[in-house]
């Protein structure tokens, strides 16, 4: 039985689905990584500088996948 995604490429997006598996264990890693910065924001310790290098990673994922 193939495995249920949890995600689905945006409209007009055309890669492989072996590169979009690939990318999307990246994105999902990266959403991982903002949870963990918006926590330790919450506790004021998180540098600005990694909250909007996460925040930028999050935006290119969100041109590509529907989450």
């Amino acid at each position: 039985m193939p495995e249920k995604k949890n995600w689905q490429l945006q409209p007009g997006v055309n890669i492989s689905p072996e590169l979009a598996d690939e990318v999307a264990r990246v994105a999902c890693a990266l959403k991982s990584l903002s949870a963990y910065t918006t926590f330790a924001m919450e506790r004021e310790d998180c540098p600005e500088d990694l909250q909007k290098i996460v925040q930028e990673g999050l935006d290119a994922m969100a041109r590509i996948f529907v989450w």
